[in-house]
C-alpha cells in the first residue's frame, strides 16, 4: 500500500531510532492491522539487552514487541473473515500449516514459524503490521486493546496448565510473578485450581497476584517458598508447580514445591542453557516435568476468558507510553521491576 508509517527499530543494543517506512504491502491472505496496544515483554527485553536469547541471534535493525491488538485497516483479496474497522488480537506465531508439527496441532513447535520480534522477524512496535488472517482473532467491544494484548502472555499460562494437565480442585505453586507469572494465576484460576500459592520478591508483584485470584503469597526475601507450599498442602507439596522467572534458584524452588507424583512446567528461560537437577529426586518422587515454548490452540479460549472477566487484568498496565518514547518504555520495564507490573506502547497514540 502506498504511504508510511512510524516505527521503533533496534539499531543496536540500547539504541533504538524512531524512523519512517513504507506501510507494508499485503498478500492475499493477509490483514494490515493498526496497532493499538503493545505489551514489553522479557524476550524484549533480552533482545534490548544483550541482543539475543539463545539460538536467536539480532544481527540486523529489528523491531520488537509481539504482545498486539488493533483494528483492521484493511485486508488482502482473498480475506474473508474480517473487513475494515473490525477489533482484533494478534497471535504473533505465523507457522507453515504444512509441517508434521502443524498437522498434529503442535503448531508452536513448527521449525518455519515466523514469530513477532524474534529475529530475523520485525515485530509490532509500528503504526501498522501485515499479518496472516488465520493468526488473528476477533474481540469484543467490552475487551479493551491492551487486555487483547495481554492475551499473549495469558496464553503462555493457558498452555502450561494444559501441558501439565491441572484439573479443578489441585493445588498450585507458581515461582515468580513477572507478567508471564501473573497471568499464570488467572490461567490456573480460570483451571479450577483450589489453591494458587505465588512466590517472588517483589511486594507489588505479589499484590497483583492476589489480586488476581493467588489465595497465597510468598516473598521469598522472608520465606522459604518450598516450606510455604508445603505447609499450604498439608505438608505433601502442590500438585502442579510453574516455573515462570527463567532463574535457577527458582526452579529448583519449584521443583522442590510439587507433591510426589506431582507435575513440573518450566515456563521461563534461564541465561544459561544448562542448569543442574536433582535427577535423583525426580526419579525417586516421580515427577513428571514438562517443557512450555509458547502456545498452541489457546487464543480463542484466552479471549473468551479475558472477555468474561474472569479477572481484573486492567490493574497489570501500570505504565503507557507513546512510541516515540519506546526506549524510554524499554527502559521502565528493564529497570523498575519494584514500580511497574506492564508496560505498554501504543504506536498509534495513547487510549483514553
Amino acid at each position: 500500500m502506498a504511504g508510511t508509517m512510524k516505527a521503533a527499530i533496534m539499531n543496536a543494543p540500547f539504541e533504538i531510532e524512531i524512523v519512517d517506512l513504507p506501510l507494508p504491502d499485503l498478500r492475499e491472505d493477509e490483514v494490515l492491522v493498526k496497532v493499538m496496544a503493545v505489551g514489553i515483554c522479557g524476550s524484549d527485553l533480552h533482545y534490548y539487552e544483550h541482543g539475543r536469547i539463545g539460538r536467536f541471534v539480532v544481527e540486523k535493525p529489528i523491531i520488537l514487541g509481539h504482545e498486539c491488538a488493533g483494528m483492521v485497516k484493511a485486508v488482502g483479496s482473498g480475506v474473508t473473515r474480517f473487513k475494515p474497522g473490525d477489533r482484533v488480537a494478534v497471535e504473533p506465531g505465523v507457522t507453515c500449516g504444512r509441517c508434521a508439527f502443524c498437522k498434529e496441532g503442535r503448531y508452536n513447535l513448527c521449525p518455519d514459524v515466523q514469530f513477532l520480534a524474534t529475529p530475523p522477524v520485525d515485530g509490532a512496535f509500528v503504526q501498522y503490521i501485515a499479518h496472516r488472517e488465520d493468526f488473528l482473532y476477533p474481540i469484543p467491544d467490552r475487551l479493551s486493546y491492551e487486555a487483547a494484548a495481554l492475551n499473549e502472555p495469558f496464553s503462555v499460562g493457558i498452555h502450561a496448565a494444559k501441558r501439565a494437565g491441572l484439573k479443578p480442585g489441585q493445588s498450585v505453586a507458581i515461582m515468580g510473578m513477572g507478567p508471564v507469572g501473573l497471568m499464570a494465576v488467572v490461567a490456573a484460576k480460570a483451571s479450577g485450581a483450589e489453591k494458587i500459592i505465588v512466590a517472588d520478591l517483589e511486594p507489588i508483584r505479589l499484590e497483583a497476584a492476589l489480586k488476581l485470584g493467588a489465595t497465597q503469597a510468598v516473598n521469598i526475601r522472608d520465606s522459604d517458598p518450598v516450606q510455604a507450599v508445603r505447609q499450604a498442602t498439608g505438608g505433601l507439596g502442590a500438585d502442579v508447580a510453574f516455573e515462570t522467572a527463567g532463574n535457577p534458584k527458582a526452579l529448583q524452588s519449584a521443583l522442590y514445591a510439587a507433591r510426589r507424583g506431582g507435575k513440573l512446567a518450566i515456563v521461563g528461560l534461564p541465561p544459561q542453557d544448562e542448569i543442574p537437577l536433582n535427577v535423583p529426586w525426580i526419579a525417586d518422587n516421580e515427577l513428571d516435568i514438562f517443557g512450555v515454548f509458547r502456545y498452541a490452540n489457546t487464543y480463542p479460549q484466552g479471549i473468551s476468558f479475558l472477555a468474561a472477566g474472569i479477572a481484573d487484568v486492567r490493574p497489570l498496565i501500570t505504565d503507557r507510553y507513546s512510541l516515540d518514547r519506546t526506549k524510554e518504555a524499554l527502559e521502565r520495564a528493564r529497570t523498575n521491576k519494584s514500580g511497574s507490573l506492564k508496560v505498554v506502547v501504543y504506536p498509534n497514540g495513547l487510549l483514553p
